[in-house]
């Protein structure tokens, strides 16, 4: 292989007491030498060209590339090929084969998913976290890390009312955050009720086969997710009817839980939600909390979405009764504008901790915990761990507080805004009042009986074909979801240089679409 020794050559070296001799591809192609350093300049300068070359000649939120076309094209391309040639080479592939097709994330026409763009500081930090490499895992292999890390959560906790004593990690995101609340939700209510240490001896058969964990029928599907996970099966989470504000019922709840009692079941945790993904939903969280008290359960709160509300004096007040929770989970990638992954887990006694901990004699002995050592690897389900919490640490220090918050408070109210426009267009129903920047809708099409009067057979099969066509063209990326049964389309709101005049233009060019297709009975009949 060219520019390399065999391993023959390198055995015998060995053997006669020679210094094995580093690869020649090592001088540049690693920090930490003059010539690596170099190296790793001028790569970061040519990749920062390609992205901001690819942002300035990209028009609209996606070239509209079919997913058999993309597979097509990406199979001729060689993955690990024997050698390799520059990075100039390998940047501009990149450009002309991946950021060619992928997702805007900082066009006002991306308006689907809960998927921000990121901060300036935020990309800044993401070099300097992915340049030092830091593992969370052990104080050994990421010293000052750890401790911000843990500054970072103390602040945190701060921000949703947490008493002293608290605690927390940083997380791949929601899904994670929610899995470790119910694993320890699972496991403290089977000591108190069941004098059972899950950890070591496992579930018991109650435990198996009686625990049950309650949410809204419009909760994240990761309540499920978690209690297979968990080894109860999805049939253990009990979902409870919502409200006209599409919130958890309470009185549904309440008779839930008497009847789940009297069927002689274990109901061990509360998930509500602050922000449902279709709505941004907020359920009565001070009401759960006080019910959870009552029957000594645990109150797990989803904030992946709107738990930035904390972030703003004029949006707080819609999370009251989130400083009661149990645990919280918190998403940096959404509404606080960090690149994927960050999300952090909020432990309101954090000496529950206990549940998870374990010590390895290579990573964090029990020694280390006497004298106080920051070995976070005993707080989280991974091991290896990016140093994630300098990203937000960076863009409160270079936005503020404040700073942070203008952006949040501002798309919500883009989101009132753009909600009184689809009220007053007949050709567009709103599907729901906005509570935090989620905005559902749809389109009305019009049957032999005049406009606004379609069959739902109609209303699916046009707004559906709507969402696809305008992804195919590239003009707007909307998210697609059911209401009732019946297909609607959703703007999610997250950028902060959207306007209201960019959202008119997608609702002219959901409303034109749908127009165009109710003439073309055969594409409205095929979708």
């Amino acid at each position: 292989m060219t520019g390399q020794r065999s391993a023959v050559d390198r055995d015998r070296s060995l053997a006669d007491g020679d210094d094995p001799t580093p690869p020649p591809t090592a001088a540049t192609a690693f920090l930490g030498s003059p010539d690596g350093n170099a190296a790793y300049a001028d790569a970061i300068d040519r990749a920062r060209d390609v992205l901001l070359e690819s942002f300035a000649t990209a028009e609209g939120p996606y070239a509209g590339t079919d997913h058999g076309t993309l597979r097509d094209r990406l199979a001729d391309l060689q993955v690990v090929p024997d050698d390799g040639s520059s990075i100039e080479d390998a940047l501009e592939t990149v450009a002309d084969d991946v950021l060619a097709d992928s997702v805007r994330v900082h066009d006002p026409g991306c308006v689907a998913h809960l998927h921000c763009p990121p901060t300036v500081p935020a990309l800044a930090a993401e070099l300097l976290l992915s340049g030092t490499n830091q593992s969370m895992d052990s104080f050994d292999q990421a010293p000052a890390a750890s401790v911000l890390e843990e500054r970072v959560v103390d602040a945190c906790c701060d921000l949703f009312d947490y008493p002293t004593g608290a605690d927390g990690v940083f997380t791949g995101g929601g899904t994670e955050s929610n899995f470790l609340g119910l694993l320890l939700a699972r496991d403290w209510y089977c000591e108190r009720r069941f004098d059972r240490d899950v950890q070591t001896e496992g579930l018991g058969p109650e435990a198996a086969s009686d625990l049950r964990l309650l949410c809204s029928d419009a909760a994240h599907f990761t309540a499920e997710q978690a209690a297979h996970h968990l080894g109860l099966g999805e049939n253990a989470v009990v979902e409870v009817q919502t409200d006209g504000d599409r919130r958890i019922d309470l009185e549904a709840l309440d008779s839930t839980l008497e009847r789940l009692e009297a069927d002689g079941r274990h109901p061990f945790a509360i998930v509500a939600t602050a922000g449902t993904t279709n709505f941004g939903s907020i359920d009565p969280l001070a009401a759960l909390a006080d019910r959870a008290a009552d029957r000594d359960l645990w109150l797990h709160v989803d904030a992946a979405y709107g738990g930035a509300c904390a972030v703003s004096d004029r949006l707080r007040p819609k999370l009251e009764g989130i400083d009661r929770a149990d645990s919280i989970a918190v998403d940096f990638h959404k509404l606080f504008y960090q690149p994927i992954s960050c999300g952090a887990f909020l432990l309101r006694d954090g000496d529950r901790y206990r549940h998870l901990e374990r010590n390895a004699a290579y990573l964090n002995p029990e020694r280390d915990d006497a004298a106080g050592v920051p070995n976070l690897v005993s707080k989280s389900t991974r091991t290896t761990r990016r140093f994630d919490a300098l990203k937000p640490f960076v863009t409160f220090n270079a936005l503020g507080r404040t700073g942070v918050a203008d952006c949040v408070e501002y798309v919500c109210e883009l989101a009132d805004a753009v909600a009184d426009e689809i009220r007053a267009d007949p050709a567009l129903e709103l599907c729901c009042d906005p509570e935090l920047s989620a905005v559902v809708f749809r389109y009305r099409p019009g049957d032999e009986s005049g406009p606004g009067s379609s069959t739902t057979a109609a209303v699916d099969r046009v707004n559906r074909a709507i969402r696809d066509e305008l992804l195919a063209d590239g003009e707007v990326i909307l998210a697609r979801t059911e209401v009732d049964g019946t297909a609607a389309l959703k703007l999610t709101l997250l950028n902060p240089k959207t306007t209201l005049s960019d959202l008119r233009g997608v609702l002219e060019a959901v409303v034109d679409r749908g127009e165009a297709l109710e003439t073309d009975r055969e594409v409205i009949d095929s979708a």
